[in-house]
Parts: structure tokens; sequence; C-alpha cells
């Protein structure tokens, strides 16, 4: 029996645990939930380690990516700890020969945009994200992020999330599996009659060729192996998709959204054990 460990974190609320480790058995995989940083745990012990909801990393990235290094000298991780070490800090935005959201990665010489959208380089969820009109709050924020030693995003809001929502499409073992339309955390409204605060109203969506095209060049560009990869996508005021992030960490993965996506996820385990 191929035994895989499904690495979360303390406090994780993780839907998506049950369903996973179900699937995995049908296909033969024992599945524990494991927190990742838990010192008892003995790594060795499995066949390999699927990255999951390790939530609570960002504050925390150097020891994380240090347990990635050393649970990865004993079993197979996946995602690796080079996609880890890469995907962790969103400067790889700058590196994608592919169309994005503009970012302005300083304090100093914003451009002059109707509204901003603030947050580091290192984060996750929407933390320490602030949405402002205000050109000089947006440089004190950025500014606010340099001086503790973080790299500032700094981008335009874009008001086509609140109609087109972005759209995520999910991968396993680099096949499409399914793709969602979804609120960024931001945006006021997702569907008429959702207000601001309600839980986000998330739905399958059919991505159109454009998007998919945009996805598949990204993964094409990623040099390792990828277990998953949820491509988060917007589209510009001009109408053209552009990469908002490539979730190869931690992404949930709306498996609850598609009957057959954990299946299809356990099938892409099976296929690279």
């Amino acid at each position: 029996m191929t035994i895989c460990a499904y690495a979360t974190s303390a406090g994780a609320d993780d839907d998506e645990i049950a369903p996973v480790l179900a699937a995995w058995r049908e296909v033969g995989i024992e599945g524990r939930a494991e927190r990742w940083d838990d010192p008892g745990v003995d790594w060795s012990a499995y066949d390999a380690v699927v990255i999951r909801s390790v939530w609570d990393y960002v504050p925390r990235r150097e020891e994380f990516l240090a347990w990635a290094r050393g649970a990865e000298s004993v079993t197979r991780l996946l995602n690796s700890r080079a996609v880890l070490e890469s995907n962790t800090d969103k400067t790889y935005l700058r590196d994608l020969d592919v169309p994005t959201v503009p970012t302005h990665w300083s304090s100093r010489g914003l451009p002059d945009w109707p509204e901003y959208v603030v947050k580091p380089a290192v984060s996750a969820g929407g933390r320490d994200t602030t949405r402002t009109t205000d050109r000089a709050e947006a440089q004190t924020l950025a500014a606010a992020l340099e001086a503790a030693g973080r790299t500032p995003m700094v981008q335009p809001y874009l008001d086509m999330v609140e109609s087109e929502g972005e759209t995520s499409l999910l991968y396993f073992n680099g096949r499409f599996s399914h793709a969602v339309r979804r609120n960024p955390v931001l945006a006021p409204v997702l569907d008429t009659g959702q207000a601001a605060g309600e839980p986000p109203r998330v739905h399958t969506r059919t991505p159109a060729p454009d998007q998919v095209e945009l996805a598949e060049k990204v993964l094409v560009a990623v040099p390792h192996v990828l277990l998953y990869a949820r491509i988060d996508l917007v589209r510009l005021p001009g109408g053209g998709p552009a990469v908002i992030e490539v979730e190869l960490t931690e992404p949930y993965l709306f498996l609850n959204q598609e009957p057959e996506a954990a299946a299809r996820f356990a099938r892409a385990l099976r296929e690279l054990l």
C-alpha cells in the first residue's frame, strides 16, 4: 500500500481533506493529514508528501522552506521544494513571458491609476492587502512594506472583476480538470444581490479559448512536474486575459464544485507515484 501525507497546518479550515483522502483510497493510496510543522512526524515513512493547506506559511516562509528542504531529502514532495521556493514569492510574475496584471514593484514613481491595490509579494488569502483611490496612501502603504523588508506590489484595481470575476483554471499532472468563477477578495460584488462580507459564491465555469491558451502557456513555462496548478486570470480593460496569480503552493482546489475533481486529483497522484 502506498502511503502519502496530506500536508496541512494548525487550525486550517480545510474541507477538502476528507474528499481527497477518500479519493486516494479508491486508487490504492492511504492518506494521512499531517501538520507540516509537527516535529513528531517522520516524513521518511511516507512515499510522498502532498502540499495542501499549509496556509500559515506566510509569516514563517523561511521556516517553511527549510522544512520543505528537509522533507524532500527523505521523501518526494509534491509540488517540489524548487516550486515552493519560487512560487511563495510573487516576484515570479516579473519573469512570466505572458500578459499579467500591471504591477509596480516599488513605493516610488507610482503610476497614475484611478484606484490601487497594494500588497506584499509574500502573501496569501488577501493578507495585508489594501484597496485605495488615494495615490498618496498607496505610496505610504508600499513604503511601509519596504521599511519592513518586504517587496510591495502595487496594481490597478480592475473593475472587470466585479462583472467578470476571476477565472481559476485547475490542472492536475498537466491536464485540465475544471474551472471556476470566483470573487477576488477586494471586489464588493460577485453576483447580483451579494453584498460585501458575504461568503463568495463560486461557480464552475467553462473557460474561454483565450483563457485556456494563456493558462497552458504558463504551465509550459514551468520547468518542473506539477501535481496541481491553479492559474488565476482576470480580463484587462481591453478584453484580453491576464495572469493575476499562478498558484503552485497551497491553492484551494474547489473540489466540491466539480463532482469528478477529487478523483482526477487522485489519479494524477497515482500516475506520478
